[in-house]
């Protein structure tokens, strides 16, 4: 990788942390756990390009910076299927709160005619 190929990477990498941190700030609160386990659970790229420079490394650096990439990308994946599930389980149904059986008091009212 000659001088210039690192200068463009490295000018992409912090020209996309910049617009990821000025996207991000303009969403509203209540949009950023649905926004971060979407994004997450996308991060899945992260994992096929680390299976990529696998497959081109040749020294022993590219195999630990490639198998550090895959288990980062991995623990994203996964966490973003988490979140989500956890989203998602707010949003269900509740089970309706059971009726007294005929005859008996409401709870609550039968401690309070003892007293």
């Amino acid at each position: 990788m000659s001088n210039l190929d690192l200068l463009t990477a490295i000018t992409v990498f912090v020209l996309s942390v910049l617009v990821g941190i000025e996207v991000i700030s303009k969403v509203p609160a209540t949009l950023h756990t649905p926004l971060m386990s979407g994004s997450n659970s996308v991060h899945g790229i992260v994992v096929i390009g680390a299976m990529l420079i696998a497959a081109e490394a040749h020294t022993w650096l590219g195999y630990v910076l490639a198998f550090v990439a895959m288990v980062f990308g991995a623990m994203n994946v996964v966490g973003g299927y988490v979140v989500t599930d956890r989203m998602l389980e707010m949003f269900r149904a509740r089970p309706a709160d059971r009726k007294p059986a005929a005859g008996q008091p409401a709870t609550g009212t039968h401690e309070k005619a003892e007293v």
